[in-house]
């Protein structure tokens, strides 16, 4: 691997080429985490319809989410009908905050299912949950991050499903002061959300070290797995 190769594998922002049949022909790392999430096609398909007319590199800025990516703006290039690649700039994170002082002990799965329980007698939605069975106890600041899942929930309760996914961010990771902590992510997904309480969810969210990215039908959840 040549040096510019290797700049471009380790580079923070998804890197994908494509051959005429809309095949990839290689991939950055960050471009393999990201088809975790999105199909080829859809990539393949946008690429294409953000090319330039003529021969060259186009940028363009947009607002563009997949699953828990967001970006700000794409490149497209080609320099001939063999090859086009696309290069998708990521919104920055959120800063983490207190990583050594997180909160208390808390096993994940009882505080989900407390917070499931306290939601569906407020509601005639179908709950159901998809949980990664891995998880140790972790820290929290739980008395803010029950008050996040309550309201976020409450922003779905309109919704006749409500489906609570825990999982494990794979290959990222939050530093701080010289050592690196796992992401974990609680995803609640519907059929219809409630926009109105974003503010007050970002609010109880930055009192408890979480990041709140919100989609049309449903809002996401990620932070810092510090292990007890």
């Amino acid at each position: 691997m040549t040096f510019d190769e290797a700049w471009i594998e380790h580079d923070y922002n998804p890197f994908i080429v494509f051959n005429e049949e809309g095949r990839i022909s290689s991939l950055n790392q960050e471009a393999q985490y990201l088809l975790g999430e999105v199909e080829n096609k859809e990539i393949f398909e946008l690429t294409q319809a953000y090319a330039s007319h003529t021969y060259g590199f186009k940028t363009t800025s947009l607002d563009l989410s997949f699953g828990s990516y967001k970006f700000y703006a794409i490149t497209v290039g080609y320099l001939d009908e063999k090859k086009i690649g696309i290069k998708l700039y990521k919104v920055a994170s959120k800063k983490f905050t207190n990583i050594e002082e997180y909160g208390d002990s808390v096993n994940i799965y009882a505080l989900l299912d407390l917070c499931i329980s306290a939601a569906s007698t407020r509601s005639k939605s179908n709950f159901s949950k998809e949980f990664d069975p891995t998880f140790p106890d972790i820290r929290l600041k739980i008395n803010n991050f029950t008050k996040l899942l309550n309201k976020i929930y409450q922003s779905h309760l309109a919704a006749t499903s409500i489906r609570t996914k825990l999982s494990l961010v794979t290959g990222e990771y939050i530093r701080f002061e010289n050592k690196k902590y796992p992401i974990f992510t609680v995803k609640i997904l519907t059929n219809s959300r409630d926009s109105t309480f974003e503010k007050d969810i970002e609010e109880i969210a930055s009192k408890s070290n979480t990041v709140v990215r919100f989609h049309e039908n449903n809002t996401t959840i990620s932070t810092a797995m510090v292990a007890c």
